[in-house]
């Protein structure tokens, strides 16, 4: 059985170092995954503590640049590899497969990963999630997880964008697939390849010296590589946005919550963010004109709306010099 303080692998680049004072260690997920995540100190006097869940195929490391702005705020950092992301255990013998089998393994994961580094984070607590860990982050909050005071979300994953097909038709096939027996295959059979994909393609940020780090790190480090998705992330993905977009419980979300969504994401929909965001009796729903999906790896104009976001929601309920 794993301990808290099994220590794990935490990588860099010149580009990327690990913030003063990381440290990885192994978790024990549900059904005794082990899963991968890392503490960070605060610099200066201490404030509270954020845990920031990752997107999909991202991991721990690419969030090493916004680890350090939150430690020099005063916050101790906890982050995490999602099962089947980075260094977690990946959930197919094919480990480049990004798969899911569900929005509530994840949320329990998230769950025991939380209750094993509790005792080592400040309060208050800030939850802060981008895209699927966005999603995710919101799903915990609504079926029930009530130790956050707040919660800070970059462009998260409350509606997929379908690409040129209708959102009816691609969720019936999507459906479909995974339930005969195709949920552990890739996309439309095609693995792809994530470090092949070109800057101006991908169109995900526009700023080129961070696309370009966390190519490097992947290609430095393959072991954090993942490939294409399959049919059964992609109805995890649908089932979990349409429940947050529906379901009652997400009315009751009374924690603070803050959305920072991107102008031109073509990764979820911003319409479906502004619907849930209307939903959260607590929420503050910002768009960003012009960002594409990954808000926090923009320019630093369009990162400077997220902080100054994430800022006043932190003083509301951590102001500075009074932790």
């Amino acid at each position: 059985m794993l301990g808290v303080t099994d220590p794990a692998p935490l990588v860099a680049i010149p580009e990327l170092p690990v913030p003063k004072g990381g440290a990885a260690e192994w978790f024990e997920g549900e059904k005794k995954a082990r899963l991968r995540a890392a503490l960070y100190p605060a610099t200066g006097m201490i404030r509270g503590s954020v845990v920031l869940s990752p997107g999909r195929i991202e991991p721990i490391e690419k969030y090493h640049e916004v680890v350090a702005e939150l430690q020099a705020r005063g916050f101790v950092v906890l982050m995490h590899d999602w099962r089947g992301q980075g260094l977690s255990d990946r959930m197919l013998p094919d480990r480049m497969k990004g798969h899911a089998l569900g929005a509530e393994l994840f949320r329990k994961d998230y769950v025991l990963l939380l209750n094993a580094f509790e005792a080592r984070l400040p309060k208050p607590w800030i939850q802060m999630g981008h895209s699927m860990g966005g999603g995710l982050s919101l799903y915990a909050l609504a079926k029930g997880e009530a130790r956050f005071s707040a919660s800070a979300l970059s462009s998260p994953m409350l509606g997929v964008v379908t690409a040129g097909f209708g959102y009816a038709f691609a969720r019936t096939l999507t459906f479909l697939a995974s339930h005969i027996g195709l949920a552990s295959r890739y996309l439309f059979g095609d693995p792809d390849d994530t470090t092949q994909i070109t800057f101006e393609k991908d169109k995900i940020t526009h700023d080129r010296a961070r696309w370009d780090r966390f190519l490097k790190l992947r290609l430095v480090h393959p072991e954090l590589a993942i490939g294409n998705l399959t049919w059964g992330w992609l109805d995890f993905a649908f089932s979990m946005s349409a429940w947050l977009r529906r379901s009652a419980a997400t009315t009751r979300v009374t924690t603070p919550v803050v959305i920072v969504a991107a102008g031109d994401d073509d990764r979820v929909l911003t319409s479906d963010e502004r619907k849930v965001a209307a939903r959260l009796p607590n929420c503050r729903y910002v768009e960003v004109p012009g960002s594409w999906h990954e808000v926090l790896m923009e320019t630093d104009d369009i990162r400077a709306v997220w902080w100054r976001e994430f800022d006043a929601l932190a003083q509301s309920i951590s102001p500075t010099g009074e932790a």
